[in-house]
């Protein structure tokens, strides 16, 4: 397995992207934030005490994905074109879908991931005062594509 984020003494390092192609690119990415039927009927209603929880999440998650570079050491500076964030108010939590889109050298993945997890802890800190159990569970990428590598989706999705 080739590690080409590793150098040869062990070291971790950004690797260079410069010499690739810059290509159409984008990645989507999904989680949920499960709740409490009180947090639940307080987003429902328009009642939770800090306001637009949902609203406020959505674009937590897209500043989250124009700022992955900040909070991710090795990944690159993506030029992101485009973030679409959708917040779904289920039976048990909210489920969060994100894709980010590009026309740059390296795929969108991680920003995807970002905006997902960033737009669930907002959530969180949003409903806090109502529900202090709320847990973020399965984020994960579910589908790329652009890129040397192509489409992919997850078997599952």
């Amino acid at each position: 397995m080739d590690l080409n984020h590793l150098r040869s003494d062990g070291t971790a390092h950004m690797i260079d992207v410069s010499a690739k192609a810059v290509t159409s690119r984008s990645a989507t990415a999904r989680g949920r934030v499960r709740l409490s039927r009180t947090a639940l009927e307080a987003l429902r209603e328009g009642t939770v005490p800090k306001g637009d929880a949902l609203g406020v999440a959505r674009i937590a998650g897209i500043q989250a994905a124009k700022r992955t570079p900040d909070l991710v050491p090795l990944a690159h500076p993506v030029a992101v074109h485009a973030v679409e964030v959708d917040l779904e108010v289920g039976q048990d939590g909210v489920a969060i879908t994100a894709t980010v889109r590009t026309a740059d050298r390296t795929g969108v993945e991680v920003e995807a991931l970002t905006c997902v997890s960033v737009a669930a802890l907002a959530l969180i800190d949003m409903v806090k005062a109502v529900d202090r159990e709320a847990t973020i569970e399965g984020v994960q990428v579910v589908a790329k594509s652009g890129g040397r590598s192509g489409d992919w989706v997850r078997g599952d999705a």
